[in-house]
């Protein structure tokens, strides 16, 4: 367990001592961490070890209590000119940069080394650069659920892959803002607490994989201010993910489902619920009999907002069958609507155009696919003041007793800077606005009353509070994806409208895009590791169970392994092909719910090259699953085992 205090000191040292010696704080405890310079390092002495920063270029390195030694970080990209200081103070350690106007600040937090820099002027900083460590091994960071990339891997070194070269936003890339490098038997957690304006850019040198933090600073933006926090963890293939876990229940907190299921009961029917989206029949109060009849118990149905939005009676139907029901709805996108192509982009008043975010030019910001344009949050804050636009919306939605609802993109992160005179904000701003108003919906602010169990896409970390669900967050994805998806010949279309190819059509993916999203080996389950007991996940609506040919089974696996539901796209055809296959599953999966789904997930091993195994709670659930060709650590192969305490072990194949 980390020292959950921010240690404070008071010191004076004289200037001959900061030159010469070493200028250690007193002691405040036995355990206390301490500050101090021994004239060439900053020296932070945590529960693990001593991290020392060099004030001049800020390499970070870290010695362990065992004598391990590792590079935390290498110099900072560029120059950033003569340190001035450092000077103790009782929070820590401090000193200038003049030529870059740059001021840092370092301290013990909570076990963990943490650096902060604050600049007025507009620059950029590439810092830390990890994983240049010869002896480090992996490269972890959420990629969605969560990727492991071994730094020397030939396929990942290879610029066509898509990961050298690639940078990622933390704000809105990015599931949560931190990363990890792996060495044999420890680990090195790295968390960016200043996520807005910061990516993470990965490089390849000497055939292996380099990854740096780069961040822009910009106090117009909001982003004067960059801190990051470093600390070694045992090395664990979700070190950094349990690291990241506790230092969110040291901070912002983590809501759990039990919390949630509390307030609003209807949540607990999202345990053990296979995710579905409708279309054409599938909106019919026939299909949910025919659910029914399939003896699948549980599930989440939802629906486009084409103009066809489910029945009172089809809802209802599904209410009683114990499912839940969700319209699919976005508050980021407006357009004219003379010429809108959906109905949801449709908004009273003048929010068109007058509440689109402007660039710096004045221009409105063009919205998602080309289309219309990207509302600003404050736009539609006080259309709700004033007129009740959010509300008067949310009700027409759920007018057919829908309990659930799904509000596309909010808790992504993509933020906007906004420059229009009559709603200006910056991205930290549009985001608090964002926490805001889904909070509101969960509760039912807008709902009269009627608290609703509430979606986004692709969740982060900060938007745990008020959502249940996230539709995307399970997806790791590649820029290579969305070349592949815009082949409409190849991935299908928008049309017909009652089963459109898009979610239907059935596609292969090249060999080496189906490795880099979905290949076990580089999996690893960070964001259930950081929220499994707070926000259920899937992956991503266009990319449902069935989208994929040739990589079904192994999906069902991986999430049976992470005790997460698939998530399909469904009509009549899809029961009529696959209706005895999802149920199968879906019973399979409610018992590895009811065993587990609102624990934590409190370990990640791989048994052996191709077995994996996760542990719940505290051995609540544990999922073994052979991903390879041969029967290996007592289970088949292409199959899984669950473990619940007081029952037989559960062995499923979804072959």
């Amino acid at each position: 367990m980390r020292n959950r205090r921010t240690i404070q000191f008071s010191v004076i040292c004289s200037a001959a001592a900061l030159a010469f010696t070493s200028c250690a704080l007193p002691e405040a405890g036995n355990e206390a961490a301490r500050v101090s310079w021994d004239g060439e390092r900053v020296r932070v002495e945590l529960d693990t070890g001593v991290a020392e920063i060099v004030p001049d270029s800020l390499e970070v390195f870290f010695t362990s209590h065992d004598g391990e030694q590792q590079t935390w970080s290498a110099p900072a990209a560029g120059s950033l000119g003569k340190a001035s200081g450092p000077q103790l103070e009782p929070e820590g350690a401090t000193w200038d940069f003049p030529d870059a106007a740059m001021h840092v600040r370092v301290s013990e937090v909570d076990g963990r080394a943490s650096i902060s820099l604050e600049s007025d002027r507009t620059q950029q900083l590439t810092w830390p650069q990890s994983a240049g460590d010869p002896k480090v091994q992996s490269v972890e960071f959420p990629n969605g659920e969560g990727q492991s990339i071994p730094v020397d891997d030939a396929f990942w070194n290879n610029a066509d892959t898509g990961l050298v070269g690639s940078s990622w936003d933390f704000a809105g890339g990015l599931t949560m803002p931190f990363w990890g490098t792996t060495y044999a038997d420890s680990g090195v957690s790295y968390f960016v607490d200043s996520d807005i304006g910061t990516s993470l850019d990965f490089t390849t040198q000497d055939g292996r994989i380099h990854a740096a933090a780069t961040h822009v600073f910009d106090v117009d933006r909001g982003t004067g201010k960059y801190s990051i926090s470093m600390g070694a963890n045992d090395g664990n293939p979700v070190g950094a993910a349990q690291d990241y876990r506790e230092h969110l229940l040291d901070g912002e907190g983590i809501v759990t489902l039990d919390s949630k299921i509390a307030v609003n009961p209807e949540t607990e029917r999202l345990l053990g619920a296979i995710h579905a989206y409708t279309w054409g029949d599938g909106r019919d109060a026939e299909l949910v009999a025919r659910l029914e009849e399939l003896g699948i118990e549980r599930a989440w149905l939802g629906y486009d907002a084409d103009g066809s939005p489910m029945s009172a009676e089809t809802v209802a139907a599904a209410e009683r069958a114990g499912y839940l029901v969700a319209p699919y709805d976005t508050w980021d996108n407006a357009q004219d609507p003379k010429d809108a192509d959906t109905e949801s982009s449709i908004w009273p008043g003048d929010i068109w155009p007058n509440g689109c975010v402007r660039d710096s030019n004045g221009e409105p910001v063009t919205g998602f696919g080309g289309r219309g344009c990207y509302v600003s949050t404050a736009a539609l804050e006080t259309a709700e003041q004033s007129d009740g636009a959010l509300s008067k919306r949310v009700q027409e939605f759920t007018s057919n007793g829908a309990s659930s609802y799904f509000l596309d993109v909010d808790a992504v992160g993509q933020l906007f800077r906004d420059y229009s005179p009559e709603h200006p904000q910056t991205e930290a701003q549009d985001r608090e606005r964002r926490k805001a108003r889904m909070l509101a919906l969960a509760q039912g602010t807008y709902s009269s009353g009627s608290p609703l169990v509430l979606g986004s896409e692709t969740a982060a970390s900060w938007a745990n509070g008020s959502l249940s669900y996230s539709h995307g967050s399970s997806t790791s994805l590649t820029n290579a994806i969305w070349e592949f998806q815009k082949n409409r010949e190849q991935w299908g279309g928008y049309w017909p409208k009652e089963r459109p190819g898009f979610f239907f059509k059935p596609t292969e993916l090249p060999e080496a895009l189906a490795t880099a999203m979905f290949a076990p080996e580089y999996r690893v389950p960070l964001y259930e590791t950081v929220l499994h007991d707070s926000v259920v996940s899937t992956d991503r609506w266009e990319m449902g169970l069935y989208k994929f040919a040739g990589l079904t089974e192994q999906r069902i696996l991986t999430n049976m392994l992470y005790n997460t539901p698939a998530v399909i796209a469904l009509d009549g055809r899809v029961l009529e092909e696959h209706g005895a296959q999802l149920a199968e599953m879906q019973e399979v999966f409610a018992q590895l719910q009811d065993a587990a789904g609102t624990q934590p997930l409190t370990s990640f091993e791989r048994v052996t090259d191709q077995v994996q195994r996760t542990t719940f709670g505290k051995g609540a659930l544990v999922v073994t699953a052979n991903f390879g060709t041969q029967e290996a650590a007592g289970v088949a192969a292409g199959c899984l085992v669950a473990t619940i305490p007081g029952r037989d072990d559960l062995n499923y194949c979804p072959a």
